[in-house]
């Protein structure tokens, strides 16, 4: 049988005075201690819908050591809560998606009680800074977008790919407005290329938009 040791936190230095024994003590408990890292999002429960905050799969992208130096990468952390911009019932929907690099950050106690119930509880375990208690915050290091708000010098640019709904039981604009391309009203064209029935040289109104 092969016999391997192990190099671990234990140096040459750490029994050499009570300075380095108690710093090879504390090293040993501080990499028991899970604060912050960069992630990868493996699975999403939500996908832009409007529904309730959803939870995350989520890898860590930075490998762990062994006690001889060897990389050891991690597995997926499942079921972590994600941040969503909120307040009361108005939101930012959203939803993390498949592939997207982010922070997550993870609780000093258990929090799956609290994550079930939604309310005040005791610590689900005794557990303590650890990775099962992740909580996935949002994207870093990530590509460039194709729908966006934009705010910069020039203003605020708002763009999608394919359309933008706005639903509201009243819509206000105030400022002179600036329409490029066909514009609609009731199905009806309103911008510069629609024509009007029952035309006649007078003071007489014109007819419906055609």
């Amino acid at each position: 049988m092969e016999n391997n040791g192990f190099e671990g936190n234990l140096t040459s230095q750490s029994a050499t005075s009570d300075f380095s024994a108690l710093a090879f003590v504390i090293n040993s408990l501080l990499g028991e201690i899970s604060t912050a890292t960069l992630v990868q999002v493996m699975g999403v429960t939500q996908a832009g819908t409007l529904d309730p905050v959803g939870f995350v799969d989520i890898l860590p992208l930075v490998n762990q050591w062994d006690g001889n130096n060897v990389s050891v990468p991690h597995g997926t952390i499942y079921n972590c809560a994600y941040f969503r911009l909120q307040g009361g019932t108005d939101a930012i929907i959203m939803d993390p998606k498949i592939g997207d690099i982010g922070i997550a950050v993870f609780a000093d106690h258990d929090i799956s009680t609290v994550q079930i119930t939604k309310k005040q509880a005791n610590p689900g375990s005794h557990s303590r800074f650890s990775m099962a208690d992740g909580l996935y915050i949002g994207g870093v290091l990530n590509g460039v977008p194709t729908q966006y708000i934009q705010y910069n010098a020039a203003g605020i640019t708002l763009h999608s790919p394919t359309k933008v709904f706005i639903t509201a039981p009243d819509v206000a604009i105030t400022g002179d407005t600036v329409f490029t391309g066909k514009v609609t009203a009731n199905g009806k064209d309103i911008s510069n290329t629609h024509t009007h029935t029952g035309v006649q040289t007078g003071t007489d109104n014109t007819g419906q938009v055609t």
